[in-house]
């Protein structure tokens, strides 16, 4: 795929579609049905569920916010792909009024934990909506990578207020509630029953990247998605993700 039909805001998704993509390919052969169940919880307009639907899975998509469930119901239609989305509105903490416990082979929890009162609640939600053998994949704000961005940008109290705080915040105005590390987030997975699977840093160069280096080099925005991709697997740069993504799988 060229730069001119790869966008740089494609590089913020892009790991962890590969990822996912993988994991919806391994639950097909592990199941032996072409059509899996999929539940993106804060799925909002459906930057995930269209390209799952694309793939012909069916996708039940959860969110509180009506202006983004019909932004969902537009987004689907212009992708072809009506008949196999469906939006409810609901949020983390009351999943399992609005969805069936046992029914779904994947869960998308992505950009959930920030903002709900209790997170190892909001995953073990998430967990009970599974089917056995099925697959948790779970992104939140990486602790990591705000510290740093915050440094960089030349405002070192508020990053180390980010630092110490624990809820991983660099003061009032900080938009995001609650940040995490690589080992909460799989002592999350894992407290809730879920084998912990891999674990990838995701955006680990891109926000940091000055845009016209990007936009203006030829071949850019191909060479940092490899990079982004060499480095996502490598506990190393885990601690520097702006994101984290982890996998976890239901035993029993």
């Amino acid at each position: 795929m060229s730069d001119t039909s790869r966008p740089r805001a494609s590089l913020r998704t892009a790991v962890v579609w590969e990822v996912l993509k993988e994991a919806l390919d391994r639950r097909v052969k592990a199941t032996g049905r072409d059509v899996l169940d999929v539940l993106d919880t804060g799925g909002g307009t459906g930057k995930f569920a269209v390209p799952v639907a694309r793939l012909g899975h069916r996708v039940t998509v959860v969110d509180p916010s009506p202006n983004a469930l019909f932004g969902l119901e537009r987004r689907v239609a212009e992708a072809g792909v009506a008949d196999l989305v469906r939006g409810v509105q609901g949020d983390a903490q009351g999943l399992l009024d609005v969805v069936e416990r046992d029914a779904y082979d994947v869960v998308l929890c992505h950009g959930v934990l920030e903002y709900v009162d209790d997170p190892a609640e909001g995953v073990a939600n998430a967990v009970a909506a599974l089917r056995r053998g099925g697959v948790l994949s779970l992104l939140a704000a990486g602790l990591g990578g705000a510290v740093l961005a915050r440094a960089l940008a030349g405002h070192f109290t508020e990053a180390r207020t980010a630092l110490t705080d624990p809820a991983g915040r660099w003061g009032s105005g900080d938009p995001v509630p609650r940040r995490f590390t690589a080992e909460t987030l799989a002592e999350l997975v894992g407290g809730a029953g879920l084998e912990v699977g891999a674990v990838h840093g995701v955006r680990i160069f891109a926000d940091l990247v000055p845009g016209v280096l990007v936009d203006t080099e030829p071949g850019a925005v191909e060479a940092l998605l490899r990079l982004e991709e060499a480095a996502a697997e490598l506990p190393a740069f885990h601690a520097v993700a702006t994101q984290l993504h982890v996998l976890g799988e239901k035993q029993s």
